[in-house]
């Protein structure tokens, strides 16, 4: 694939014949898919054969997030039965969990060894820190798979293959099809490694809804709202899953923890957190690039410009947000990674990471994660030109806004 693409139909998005009818054949299934509360509780009961979804705080937040997503300008039908199906995915999600719990309730006492957790804006060295330390064998990871069906159903426990990496591989060969650039931003494979947040959306409460759409009504919910309860809801879901398959400290990584250090602090005091940086300028051009592009799923009418300027508000508040609580976060336990400094002695930050730790980055280690490096070099598939004018930006414009963080962190 050429180096340096750009994209070009970001406004007026086109596609292959293959994903035109793809998204055709979606669009016939919206009559069956409402974006209301009653549809996506009875499609994951009837295909769950479960009936309760546990604690029903989670209901209020549910409301408001449909009635956002009803309220996505321009949506097209395939936007909306793919709304509807992830909705009704992290219902079932919650179905399974809550089940799982009423018949292993020593779940809850599990001890959960103290986690890597990583910081830090996309584009900051964060995934790519993530996958060098979830290459150790000694650390648990969440790959993507098990992110979208964490719990199993139980016609499924024990099946091999397991049917839901099979239904992974679908779903990641449906984003190749329809959005063929996305892997140069952001690879997605069956086994990629994968964020949290994912895990966050199954209690209806994180900023992972606000890169599936334009959602402001959800986005003032969630920051007027303590994330605390759901740090906790995301604690017990790490815990079902060492449950169900054992595995060392969990690497965890997520932009979201930039504007939650204290519920992140209070829920896992234990934790060891990486906090990265890198120029917040760049990193606001290609994120911005990347939701426009990804819009295209949902809309075929995308507004990046708008878009630009959704995300360098939400980026300029995550790292406002950051300014203000790293003190949070206890030194002994805690470090500041800046991206040069990473790229430029990975080995170097990898013994910083293990010593705050208290961990020996074993020979197995060291060997896993350069294997993992001869298979992932960086720009392999190609890059995107990221153009700040495709997205409505101004350089000097996120320059002085940035300033503040620039001056302390970089």
């Amino acid at each position: 694939m050429t180096d340096h693409i750009r994209i070009d139909d970001l406004a007026a998005p086109t596609f292959t014949p293959m994903a035109t009818d793809l998204l055709a054949g979606m669009g016939t299934l919206a009559g069956d898919c409402p974006l209301t509360s009653e549809a996506v509780h009875r499609r994951a009961a009837d295909e769950t054969g479960l009936r309760s979804f546990g604690p029903k705080d989670y209901e209020e937040r549910l409301v408001v997030l449909l009635e956002a997503l009803r309220s996505v300008p321009d949506v097209t039908d395939s936007g909306r039965v793919g709304f509807f199906l992830q909705i009704v995915q992290l219902l079932k999600n919650r179905l399974l969990l809550t089940d799982l719990l009423v018949t292993h309730p020593e779940i809850t006492s599990l001890e959960l060894e103290p986690p890597v957790v990583i910081v830090g804006l996309p584009r900051t060295g964060t995934t790519h820190l993530h996958n060098l330390l979830a290459a150790d064998p000694g650390s648990r990871s969440l790959p993507y798979w098990e992110s979208l069906e964490p719990v199993p159903t139980p016609a499924e426990v024990g099946a091999m293959p397991d049917p839901r990496r099979e239904r992974t591989d679908a779903a990641v060969w449906f984003i190749n099809e329809t959005m063929p650039l996305f892997p140069l931003m952001h690879e997605m494979t069956t086994d990629h490694v994968h964020e949290e947040i994912q895990l966050l959306a199954v209690d209806f409460s994180t900023m992972f809804f606000e890169t599936l759409a334009d959602v402001p009504g959800w986005r003032a919910y969630y920051q007027a709202h303590d994330q605390t309860p759901h740090y906790r809801y995301l604690r017990v879901m790490l815990q079902a899953l060492q449950f169900l398959r054992p595995g060392g400290p969990w690497v965890l990584k997520s932009p979201q923890h930039l504007e939650q250090l204290g519920p992140l602090n209070q829920v896992f005091p234990d934790a060891v957190t990486v906090v990265t940086h890198r120029d917040p300028v760049a990193v606001t051009v290609s994120m911005a690039t990347m939701i426009a592009y990804s819009a295209r799923t949902h809309t075929d009418h995308v507004d990046p410009i708008a878009i630009g300027s959704a995300w360098a508000n939400r980026i300029h508040e995550l790292l406002s947000a950051c300014m203000r609580d790293r003190a949070l976060l206890p030194a002994e336990r805690s470090m500041d990674l800046r991206f040069g400094d990473f790229m430029a002695d990975e080995s170097g930050a990898l013994d910083r990471i293990y010593a705050l730790a208290g961990r020996r980055l074993s020979d197995e280690a060291r060997s896993a994660m350069t294997s993992y490096l001869a298979g992932h070099q960086r720009g392999r598939l190609g890059s995107i030109a990221y153009r700040a004018e495709d997205v409505g930006l101004d350089v000097d414009e996120l320059t002085e806004r940035f300033r503040p963080y620039v001056e302390r962190f970089l």
